[in-house]
């Protein structure tokens, strides 16, 4: 069959997809990647001496543990743990495949600045969907380049079809609860031709049960739910450690959209658009926040309705589709956050790098700096980042 080069994070999903291709024929190179906040010291350990089909040059993770790969354990949860890299490890020597560490530090520190600066800027960045786009399936595409390697292949839940002409579209995975697609629409059209995505027709207990019928240490470990570099306590403290002292002060004023001021915060950074939770203050009827004013350090606080969006501009626009003509109007579903399904619109190319959104119904929690995902149907067609809301 072919040689695909598989990115491993130690989780339960990646350590099935590389049992789901070698079932397949497939010759499986499995690929650990380092990223993250102090993942050098959470992935330093001692490295053997390169074995059979380890690549010169390529720092290579510890052999398995002595204990049994049907043992659970427990797994911190966060970015490059010891324990994941060594979880990685294990399901790769397991399945007997090489197994590689890429050191992506240098490079996750532009999602790092990305992430501060955006909530600085008042928007709300979202560094899992960046990190696909700019890092992630780059460097794994250059890795398979260097090893000869047809496939690049991951554990996301999502699909990757091919028409009737043999050109690859990338789809929705069936189980609509674990759906990763929205995450992956950065990635560049030409590259779907040679992506898999083989637990994308799996439901999240299908893998599961076939993980625990392969005996992987993984079968029952938790997904990861956080960001992958803020491990400790609130985002909003870990922008302001990187922005360090000498950084403005961002704490300022709640104010309501007439301007009366209603309370005090310790940082804007802390809030999104849409957010009732954790403000802190009661004013006796549910208040939402409107808008974040970074040059007055104000958060504006108002009612639900005031959330409600009839549009949107995105910019920075990736197509997976024949680019749509400049002014070509079509209908389509927008879904403009992770965990929310995608609403029914009218989509406008308003440029080369730009559409414009008509929803059928308002929105809520339309953030800039948010992704803006085009959908028909299961397929993707495109998506961008949210520029700004329209009334």
């Amino acid at each position: 069959m072919s040689k695909v080069v598989l990115a491993m994070s130690g989780g339960v999903d990646s350590s099935v997809a590389a049992h789901l291709l070698l079932r397949e024929g497939h010759e499986v190179i499995g690929v650990f990647m380092r990223h993250g906040e102090d993942s050098a010291k959470a992935c330093r350990v001692p490295a053997p001496s390169a074995a059979s089909g380890d690549a010169p040059g390529l720092p290579v993770l510890p052999a398995p543990s002595s204990r049994s790969d049907s043992t659970r354990a427990d797994h911190k949860q966060g970015c490059c743990t010891a324990s994941d890299a060594a979880d990685a490890r294990r399901v790769a020597a397991k399945f007997d495949i090489p197994f590689y560490s890429l050191d992506l530090q240098s490079d996750f520190r532009r999602i790092v600045d990305y992430f501060v600066d955006d909530y600085v800027a008042g928007r709300t960045p979202n560094p899992c969907v960046r990190c696909n786009q700019w890092i992630k399936f780059g460097r794994l595409f250059d890795f398979a380049d260097g090893v000869d390697a047809e496939f690049v292949a991951t554990g996301h839940y999502a699909r990757i079809v091919h028409n009737a002409d043999n050109v690859a579209e990338m789809h929705r995975g069936i189980d609509g609860r674990k759906d990763q697609a929205y995450a992956l629409f950065g990635i560049g059209r030409p590259r779907l031709q040679r992506m898999k995505l083989p637990v994308g027709d799996h439901s999240k207990p299908a893998i599961r049960e076939l993980a625990t019928s392969l005996g992987l240490s993984v079968a029952d470990k938790k997904d990861s739910q956080e960001i992958c570099f803020v491990t400790q306590g609130h985002h909003s403290d870990f922008v302001k450690a990187r922005r360090g002292e000498s950084a403005a002060a961002s704490d300022g004023q709640f104010v309501t959209l007439d301007g009366r001021v209603v309370g005090t915060h310790q940082g804007y950074e802390a809030f999104t658009i849409g957010q009732r939770k954790g403000l802190g203050i009661a004013l006796g009827t549910p208040h939402f926040v409107i808008r974040i004013e970074p040059d007055t350090r104000r958060v504006v606080l108002g009612p639900y309705d005031a959330l409600l969006q009839s549009g949107l501009v995105a910019k920075e626009v990736n197509w997976l589709i024949d680019h749509p003509g400049d002014g070509e109007t079509f209908a389509a579903q927008v879904q403009i956050r992770y965990n929310s399904p995608p609403q029914p619109a009218q989509v406008t190319a308003t440029g080369p790098d730009e559409f414009a959104v008509r929803f059928e119904e308002p929105q809520a929690g339309v953030a800039p700096g948010q992704a803006a995902v085009v959908f028909a149907g299961d397929r993707v067609l495109g998506g961008g980042w949210i520029e700004q809301a329209v009334d």
